[in-house]
């Protein structure tokens, strides 16, 4: 059993990982903001382009916008994610959204855990379980991402809610850091959702409630890729849907609500408990151009290539255009209208683990994303259908006109001139 006063003390410890051991979630100085007013990403209607894999082959054709990094919290050039640039590329097919997110950098990945220390023992979390050593021995919890399977357990699905939307790396090792990428995307949802402070509720972590910070909503997906087998699917699925919250068990693709940094919960989910059926609306996949193969990895393969080697991480997502969400924790896509967003990417630079709050961002602003209807690559069809079609009526009238041309001067040569002086001069004899 996990007794009250270490659960507060486990809670206190993963509660640093929401804003990372080293710094505060916090602006070291008066926030400033130069964003490029020509930032914005397109996501045109193409109906059966690409397949949900990681690989990023049927993307060639669609145009997207690259993006510098920059810190989150201190958006100077100078400061610049060096590994390279950012592309973020849209679509939608009418009923899905598509994004692919491609990044330079180094190939690096590694596994990692949650490790919690406590005047009572300590505990590991790891992708699937979780271990809680205590004065009474040692308990196993099997974890369905913010639910443990173990209903009898319910005040620990608090662990590991924090666990599975402080953005780790597979796991977090408080010891070790975070030592392979991380993506993320953010969406407004309420009007007066602000990027900077992920929302700008002015409510602390103690206040912050679905009342108190009504109209401050933002929309994360969140992928970290220590426990994904790359070219794999990974966020919702019929397990975790099926608790009704926004967690994945098996490789923390997770969608998450949030009016601040410090308020931030899987969907579905607040400091009372599960408020809703929520669902994992995510899904998406992750891949490196160093890899080798095509065939496929499976998880004993890891970590699949040599780290060092130069290349692309790729990382590409779907979501409904639309959700069943009841509770403002989703952003709802609409054909032809724009919606706000932003990207962020973590990474483990010259080999030193990340934090929480140390990562890169494509803009210090909400970036547009308009989304296109149909209707004018619709119009475009039926135009050049149309065209098609009275040139080939007209072509062929061309070559019925040529034919009977060519008929009539046949039957022209054919005609005997003489027969006719010959008829005319028996009709005069007749006379």
């Amino acid at each position: 059993m996990l007794h009250p006063r270490p659960l507060v003390l486990a809670l206190l410890v993963l509660g640093s990982a929401l804003v990372g051991p080293v710094k505060p979630h916090e602006e070291s100085g008066e926030w400033s903001c130069e964003s490029n007013p020509e930032a914005r990403v397109a996501a045109q209607y193409r109906p059966g382009v690409v397949t949900l894999d990681g690989h990023a082959d049927d993307w060639k054709d669609v145009n997207g916008f690259e993006f510098s990094l920059l810190p989150a919290l201190d958006p100077d050039a100078e400061n610049a994610y060096t590994g390279g640039k950012m592309t973020v590329k849209a679509l939608h097919d009418g009923k899905d959204m598509y994004f692919m997110v491609q990044v330079k950098g180094e190939y690096v990945y590694s596994k990692g855990s949650v490790k919690l220390q406590h005047g009572n023992g300590n505990g590991e979390f790891s992708g699937r379980s979780f271990h809680v050593i205590t004065a009474r021995g040692v308990s196993k919890f099997m974890a369905v991402g913010g639910i443990f399977a173990n209903k009898r357990k319910k005040r620990a699905w608090m662990i590991a809610l924090i666990y599975a939307s402080c953005g780790a790396c597979g796991g977090e090792d408080l010891t070790n850091g975070n030592k392979c990428p991380s993506v993320a995307l953010m969406f407004q949802v309420g009007d007066s959702a602000s990027y900077h402070n992920m929302g700008g509720c002015k409510e602390s972590p103690g206040t912050c409630t679905s009342k108190s910070c009504r109209g401050y909503e933002v929309d994360i997906m969140h992928f970290s890729i220590g426990n994904a087998v790359p070219g794999r699917l990974y966020g919702g699925n019929t397990l975790d849907n099926a608790e009704g919250y926004g967690g994945d068990r098996y490789g923390h693709l997770v969608d998450v609500y949030g009016w601040n940094p410090h308020c931030r919960n899987l969907d579905g989910m607040s400091p009372s408990g599960n408020d809703s059926s929520a669902q994992n609306d995510w899904k998406g996949a992750w891949w490196h151009d160093s890899f080798t193969t095509h065939s496929g990895f499976v998880e004993g393969d890891s970590p699949y290539a040599t780290s060092g080697q130069k290349g692309t991480y790729y990382f590409e997502f779907s979501r409904p255009l639309r959700t069943m969400d009841r509770l403002q924790q989703d952003v709802q896509f609409s054909i032809a209208q724009s919606s706000k967003f932003s990207a962020a990417f973590w990474y483990p630079v010259d080999g030193n683990p990340w934090h929480g709050s140390g990562h890169y961002t494509v803009s210090c602003d909400w970036v547009p994303l308009d989304i296109s209807s149909g209707s004018s690559a619709l119009s475009k069809s039926v135009s050049g259908n149309s065209w098609d079609a009275a040139s080939a009526v007209a072509l062929l009238l061309s070559v019925v006109s040529l034919c009977l041309s060519v008929f009539v001067g046949y039957q022209a040569t054919r005609f005997n001139p003489n027969g006719y002086q010959d008829a005319r001069s028996n009709a005069n004899d007749g006379l």
